[in-house]
């Protein structure tokens, strides 16, 4: 970084947040790099702290960095190419892009099913369902929160299996579905929560991406109803036909 010269007619959390983009810009900073840290910053700008954290949230509301509690500031990773096809596997996809997926249970429990998801799931209003939340991983870079919701008198073990596997597609092959295909798709928009936005590393206010879906086997019979909610700064979707 560039010691700042004085100039009143840019605040000082400007021009920092300027020098840092310019570092990202010309590759100085590469994507999911993290940053020094506030006080080598600072330092370096001849800045107090408050300028530094003012300049960091600006370009965290502009999508160009990331603050992970405990940890640091890093460099956003490009945009995620996500193909919406009839076969959609978040592993496959983010593993070809050159990132490691990785998945993480966050909450499980068992709940009735409302008409809603016994219309989706053909069951009776009623019948007992198991309800995933887990988080999806590009490297450290969360890409979203799903929920899935699937029977448990066909899957009786899914919470321990996702558990162990962090893979939907790994659950269904212990009870023998070895491919299924996503029979409908729809995407809507919204501004995260604040339980979603503190998962996915969002600022306030940040739009998400909503994918809801319902996967199906071999045989057209429904397997799982999904809701994801995608960072919308992280991924970009490619409808593909078939």
């Amino acid at each position: 970084m560039t010691t700042l010269e004085p100039d009143s007619g840019v605040a000082l959390w400007r021009k920092v947040a300027d020098s840092i983009e310019r570092g990202i810009a010309d590759g100085h900073y590469a994507a999911g790099e993290k940053l020094p840290g506030e006080v080598e910053i600072a330092q370096a700008h001849r800045v107090n702290r408050h300028t530094v954290r003012r300049a960091l949230a600006a370009l965290a509301e502009r999508g160009l960095v990331r603050a992970e509690r405990g940890s640091g500031t890093y460099v956003e990773t490009s945009r995620i190419a996500y193909p919406l096809r009839s076969r959609t596997r978040f592993s496959e996809i983010v593993g070809a892009g050159g990132h490691e997926p990785r998945g993480r249970l966050l909450a499980a429990s068992r709940e009735a099913a409302t008409k809603d998801l016994a219309r989706q799931l053909d069951l009776a209003a009623g019948a007992p369902l198991i309800r995933i939340e887990g988080l999806r991983l590009a490297d450290r870079a969360p890409i979203c929160v799903g929920t899935t919701w699937c029977s448990a008198e066909r899957f009786p073990e899914a919470e321990t299996l996702y558990r162990r596997f962090g893979s939907m597609t790994k659950v269904l092959a212990q009870y023998g579905v070895c491919d299924y295909r996503r029979a409908s798709t729809r995407i809507t928009a919204a501004i995260a929560d604040a339980g979603d936005a503190a998962r996915l590393d969002l600022g306030i206010g940040r739009p998400v991406l909503i994918v809801e879906a319902l996967d199906v086997d071999g045989e057209g019979h429904p397997l799982l109803a999904i809701r994801s909610r995608f960072a919308a700064e992280r991924v970009q979707f490619v409808v593909e036909t078939e």
